[in-house]
């Protein structure tokens, strides 16, 4: 491992019965970066949380952090890890600051230095007004920041963040990227789970896209943007029914097929190094189809865009009522099948 590396994962497989999480998966993280590792629900994402921190071995391959081995040193790497998880683990019967007391003590922290860390931590996530309220008391965001404060106790050089901000308010969701904002420019490595294309867009310094347990696409943002190429007409449809035939419509501009999203009745095309030219045909192909649009904008590549070139679906898959995955969207706006693979979790992990 070079000197540099905070984490190294070579080639990776995990499967639970007929379920391949893990794939063969490849990757490191620089200290002192973020590295976004995005994906699906069931991409495997969790599962290779799951392994870098202790939590479940693998079937082969090898994982480092900060130069010891998950499996072989599994006692030395938990001593140097912060973990915050999907479900956050914390008491909620207990204070918050009894909480983060708790965390000290389990570390072998000495009981005033347990206190003092824990009055610290409750002043760097603004806590402190609500540290003696119990926490069934603190609403979503403040749960959140609770259990990533709870992460830091031991002042953990690598954390593991997973999908930390899942299920927050916008306005909540920009505070925690503050927080994490914050723990880089401190000199953390974070190791950063998410869905939200944004998410990994705003905090990371590189990102490793993963599907069906594999790695597809590794670099920068604007790296990967890159691979897209060009710019992008997008409008929306208020009669979503007509979405397949303004597709048609302006299929003759794409470099690729049309991407449509049926639950926003938004249609994407991908034109190249064509701008002001490209909109203006998009205009006249959909008059000449008597096809209504609105906000009809030429853009650069999202990761959004990123995503859809690379698998050909959207990024976020969807979960019916009973836990089982839904079919995700084509770049065509049919359905096209999910796969099988799953992240195995398990609720309630401690730290």
């Amino acid at each position: 491992m070079s000197d540099d590396a905070a984490i190294v994962v070579e080639n990776l497989h995990k499967s639970f019965g007929d379920v391949h999480a893990l794939r063969g998966v490849d990757f490191r993280v620089d200290r002192g970066t973020v590295l976004g590792v995005l994906g699906p629900n069931g991409a495997g994402k969790t599962t290779v949380v799951r392994i870098l921190t202790t939590l479940l071995h693998p079937d082969s391959g090898r994982a480092l952090v900060e130069g010891r081995d998950v499996v072989h040193q599994a006692a030395a790497v938990r001593e140097i890890i912060g973990l915050a998880g999907q479900s956050a683990a914390i008491q909620e019967e207990l204070t918050g600051r009894e909480n983060l007391e708790i965390v000290g003590r389990l570390y072998h922290l000495e009981k005033a230095t347990a206190r003092r860390r824990a009055v610290e931590l409750l002043e760097q996530f603004d806590l402190a007004g609500a540290a003696d309220r119990p926490a069934k008391t603190y609403s979503g965001g403040m749960l959140r920041r609770l259990d990533l404060a709870a992460s830091l106790v031991a002042r953990p050089s690598v954390l593991f963040l997973d999908e930390p901000t899942t299920g927050l308010d916008p306005r909540s969701r920009i505070g925690m990227w503050e927080v994490i904002r914050n723990l880089v420019a401190e000199g953390a490595t974070l190791f950063l789970t998410t869905q939200y294309l944004d998410e990994a867009d705003e905090l990371a310094d590189e990102i490793v896209v993963i599907d069906h347990g594999r790695v597809i696409a590794a670099g920068t943002a604007e790296a990967l943007k890159d691979r897209v190429g060009g710019n992008v007409v997008e409008f929306a449809l208020p009669d979503r029914d007509r979405l397949a035939e303004a597709a048609r419509a302006v299929a003759g501009l794409a470099d690729g097929d049309p991407s449509i999203e049926p639950d926003t009745g938004r249609v994407a095309v991908r034109v190249g190094s064509r701008g002001s030219e490209a909109l203006v045909q998009a205009v006249r192909e959909l008059d000449a189809a008597g096809i209504e649009v609105d906000g009809l904008a030429l853009r650069r590549p999202s990761l959004d865009d990123v995503f859809l070139a690379l698998t050909g679906h959207a990024a976020e898959a969807e979960e019916d009522g009973g836990g089982r995955r839904r079919r995700r969207r084509s770049r065509h706006g049919a359905s096209a099948p999910a796969g099988t693979e799953t992240d195995a979790t398990t609720e309630g992990v401690g730290r």
